[in-house]
């Protein structure tokens, strides 16, 4: 499609309401979805297609003689309820069965994929007695599918009119209001801009009613000896959260809150959607279950059993910083606060004579070997210690940045004392392994535990070298690839100003995620194998895992602040940054909108030249990277609207910076001297 400037964008959307790009979103027109075709069929079924939105004949049925079963697909991922439309039955006793699965793997006549450790669920049964609609209560919902199928297992013949799915994801937006993105991105690589929108996706659809959660049905009872395919019992009727919207893990399963999740969710839905209540609701109801004496936080949202995790009781703090940078929102930020310090006070506890904390619980993202001075847990800690010294100055409490800043200094020189190994060029899990993690690796770079550019850049080699044809592995989760983890390896390659590489994983990683034909192609895996199974090593059931799932959606928002490069620097984007790492591409526009307003970036290059238009609110102000280009030329900028003012600087690393730059409308051009 011919791309759009950023003015012209502007312009668009604030005279007609239309969604910039929104041939790529991939959430439904309206609640109310019918099958797109016909996946297979068995038996005695007539006219299997009446059912399908391609369907042409508007008084045509679908008709089960015997044992039969038809199964349909709705080409993405999708989540809610069935309704069957009956038009007549051969006697009382007929019976019409459900089964969903979001992989083509578990497409079956006789169970639906898994949410549980071991088995399959149960199929939805309906005793269709007679003529008329017959409607799956709430509670059997389904939160993840892509494949349908209709069984008739008996004698007898049942003729099926329609069957239809009430679309229950983002609960709280107007039914035809699903589409309604506050943010864009589109490059000059499609593959590129269909990831950003399948992560937008997977987070819309991981956005649950919280009455409807994971009720954790058979938690601790399954194991891997349990094997009968229709035995294992499912439902949602959990209530997980306040409010009317919650975000969770992953849209099937485990429909729970989980912290570690939303450091890579949360992102993606401010560049997408902006659901900050949903995030508000998820993270209070974190701190609902908080121990109000020790300060510890929980591993999962409710119903999930009281665990320690080192790890996931920090993401929630992260989550806390994380909304007031993108919502400036200093209300909710002291609202918490008290239980904000009192949960920090209870991780800085654990740290030892060595200056590092002693993990003594091994829960973390279901990654093995999580113990000792773990790499990970301590770059994770010192992360949030300098986040909470953002907060506490923001809220005028200086009483414990002195503290802090002592014991992260700590952290950082016993990291690279203990676990820097110059020969490998990456971090060790903990004093007594040779194991180089890619999650404590990715996070040293991402928390800025390293002392030098040399020491990123090597990370950054050194996790591309380790990539199998279908990602980036996590040896410390045996042969598992993470999307969760691989994230925060996106973040490590940008900042090692390594564009190149953080394109390349997400072309490799994230495009056979997309298009492989046993995925949604809409969604986001939980997790696989390094050699391209849809086996995730911590689980024994394969057809448990989730193909929604929010923590494998890192691109959407690495897609925008890096390579877009508009950042948020502070409270809602009062000072921001605009410095696009474009890689191999040649166009990128993208922007998003938070309470201050409207913020976005289109860079062009062409022939060694280079374009930008920005537009950031007025009142704010920040700092504009301009990338080197191949040329010798001029830099100039000028506003557009609004602001007035800006400052140049010295040149780096071959660009050109520009500083006080006020909020506005502005441009930027490049032009090579042709005499050079």
């Amino acid at each position: 499609m011919k791309s759009l400037s950023l003015l012209d964008v502007v312009a668009f959307v604030a005279s007609t309401s239309a969604i910039a790009y929104d041939e790529y979103i991939l959430a439904p027109k309206s609640r109310t979805l019918r099958p797109a075709s016909v996946h297979n069929f068995n038996g005695s079924v007539t006219n299997p297609e009446s059912l399908t939105t391609s369907a042409t004949l508007s008084n045509s049925m679908t008709t089960f003689q015997g044992e039969s079963a038809s199964a349909y697909d709705f080409r993405i991922n999708i989540a809610g309820i069935v309704t069957l439309s009956i038009a007549a039955v051969s006697d009382a006793n007929q019976y019409v069965g459900v089964t969903f699965s979001e992989s083509s793997l578990w497409v079956s006549n006789a169970s639906c994929d898994a949410t549980a450790d071991a088995g399959k669920d149960e199929t939805l049964w309906f005793h269709v007695s007679s003529a008329g609609q017959y409607t799956a209560p709430a509670e059997k919902q389904r939160g993840g599918f892509r494949y349908m199928t209709l069984v008739h297992n008996g004698t007898g013949r049942v003729d099926v009119s329609a069957v239809e799915v009430h679309y229950t994801a983002m609960p709280h937006w107007e039914d035809d209001a699903l589409r309604n993105y506050t943010g864009y991105f589109h490059c000059d690589d499609e593959l590129l801009n269909r990831i950003w929108y399948a992560g937008a996706y997977t987070n819309q659809i991981c956005t649950i009613d919280p009455e409807y959660g994971n009720s954790l049905v058979h938690l601790g009872e399954l194991n891997s000896s349990v094997s009968d395919a229709t035995n294992v019992t499912w439902y949602y009727i959990t209530t997980i959260a306040n409010g009317s919207s919650v975000l969770v893990d992953g849209a099937k399963r485990d429909r729970l809150v989980w912290a570690g999740d939303m450091a890579i969710a949360v992102p993606g839905v401010v560049v997408s959607t902006n659901d900050v209540i949903s995030i508000e609701n998820s993270l209070n109801s974190l701190f609902d279950v908080q121990n109000s004496s020790t300060g510890q936080l929980p591993y999962a949202g409710r119903p999930f059993p009281l665990i320690l995790s080192f790890t996931y009781h920090l993401y929630t703090l992260i989550g806390v910083a994380d909304h007031y940078l993108y919502t400036g929102d200093i209300a909710y930020l002291s609202s918490l606060w008290s239980k904000y310090k009192l949960a920090l006070s209870f991780s800085l506890s654990f740290i030892d004579s060595s200056g590092f904390m002693n993990v003594t619980s091994p829960a973390d993202w279901l990654r093995f070997g999580m113990g000792g001075h773990n790499i990970e847990a301590n770059a994770i800690l010192y992360y949030t210690i300098n986040q909470g010294i953002q907060l506490a100055t923001a809220l005028n409490d200086t009483t414990s940045i002195t503290n802090w800043t002592a014991t992260a200094a700590s952290i950082k020189t016993s990291a690279n004392t203990l676990l820097w190994d110059s020969a490998a060029g990456m971090y060790r899990d903990n004093e007594t392994t040779t194991l180089y993690p890619q999650d404590g690796n990715a996070w040293a770079v991402v928390s800025n535990l390293t002392t030098n550019t040399s020491q990123i850049q090597s990370i950054s080699t050194n996790l591309a070298e380790r990539w199998t044809p279908y990602g980036a592995p996590a040896p410390e989760a045996a042969d598992a690839i993470s999307p969760f983890i691989s994230g925060f390896e996106l973040q490590t390659h940008f900042l090692a100003s390594n564009a190149s590489a953080a394109l390349a994983l997400m072309r490799l990683q994230w495009g056979f995620m997309l298009d492989d034909p046993r995925m949604t192609n809409s969604t986001f895996i939980e997790g696989y194998s390094t050699t391209g199974e849809l086996h995730y090593a911590p689980y024994l059931n394969d057809a448990r895992i989730s193909h929604a799932h929010g923590w494998a959606t890192g691109p959407t928002s690495s897609l925008t602040f890096y390579v877009a490069g508009v950042q948020l620097l502070s409270a809602g984007g009062m000072e921001w940054r605009v410095a696009p790492e474009l890689g191999d591409l040649k166009h990128v526009d993208a922007g998003f909108s938070t309470s201050l307003g409207f913020f976005g970036a289109r860079t062009e290059v062409s022939d060694g030249a280079l374009e930008m238009e920005f537009e950031t609110p007025e009142g704010t102000s920040g700092e504009v990277r301009v990338p080197a280009v191949n040329c010798n030329g001029t830099v100039e900028i000028r506003p557009v609207c609004g602001g007035l003012s800006a400052r140049r600087v010295e040149e780096r690393a071959g660009g050109v910076v520009f500083e006080g730059v006020e909020g506005g409308k502005w441009r930027v051009e490049v032009k090579c001297d042709d005499t050079a």
